[in-house]
């Protein structure tokens, strides 16, 4: 049985942090380490998790460097076989998602796993308001901008150990690049055809235009750093499939 490392990183999270670490605990899979990496909280959030610390195997709380240095340290700390990051802003879609991603690692030619994730009201979490399909993506889609679900994404982590460490310098989009660097390796993901992970609007990549810009910069940026031609007129073109997501308000079998 494959043990799964699921890191959280955190930061005055205490309006949301409950339900992650719940949706952590209440899963069949039980082969789990559960880390949680706290930037230094100055509101409820470590109180909160007080009252899981026996749900969870490793707990930091120190000032970081941002939302990358924290997962950073948590992959650090990871024993796991296969890890996955799950933010104080997410949870698992249901109590059988990290049995589904263990099950999907049916040999050592899969790298890592993925799957759909659904954007869903920042107070009603049954309550969807975007599908984030990950069928769209290809690897030959990177130079457009279009990416996989990174709250799904789970890596073995002897991969981990191979690319490194995740980006610092980048503000918004080290997790693109990161991922970006995992297929230019050479490295191979296997698509999971379910919803695995909630994500609730608002969160550090949904920040207004001028943040969007921001992203879509870094994007280009990750591209060509990894060796891949790409502008950001190319990157723009994404623009399209955005607006067909943002209209998708109904999901087969997704309670809203």
């Amino acid at each position: 049985m494959l043990k799964i490392s699921v890191i959280t990183v955190c930061f005055n999270s205490a309006n949301t942090i409950e339900d992650t670490v719940k949706s952590v605990i209440s899963q069949t899979y039980k082969d789990i380490e559960y880390i949680v990496i706290d930037g230094g909280s100055t509101d409820q959030t470590l109180e909160l998790l007080s009252r899981y610390e026996d749900n969870i195997d490793v707990m930091i709380s120190e000032a970081d460097n941002g939302i990358y240095d924290a997962m950073n340290k948590g992959i650090a700390l990871a024993t796991g076989d296969v890890v996955g990051i799950l933010n104080s802003d997410d949870m698992f879609a249901s109590g059988d998602s990290l049995s589904q991603i263990a099950t999907a690692f049916t040999g050592p030619d899969v790298h890592a796993v993925y799957a759909d994730l659904v954007y869903v009201d920042q107070y009603k979490t049954d309550k969807m308001s975007r599908f984030y399909s990950s069928k769209v993506f290809s690897e030959g889609r990177i130079r457009f901008g279009i990416m996989l679900p990174h709250p799904t994404f789970y890596v073995r982590k002897s991969v981990l150990d191979s690319l490194g460490e995740y980006k610092t310098d980048y503000r918004v989009a080290a997790d693109f690049e990161f991922i970006t660097r995992f297929f230019v390796r050479g490295y191979r993901a296997k698509r999971l055809p379910s919803v695995l992970v909630k994500m609730r609007e608002g969160g550090i990549s949904s920040r207004g235009l001028a943040w969007r810009v921001h992203q879509n910069f870094e994007i280009v940026r990750a591209c060509r750093e990894n060796g891949i031609a790409t502008s950001i007129f190319l990157v723009m073109l994404k623009l399209p499939y955005k607006l067909f997501t943002l209209m998708t308000r109904w999901l087969p079998g997704y309670s809203q």
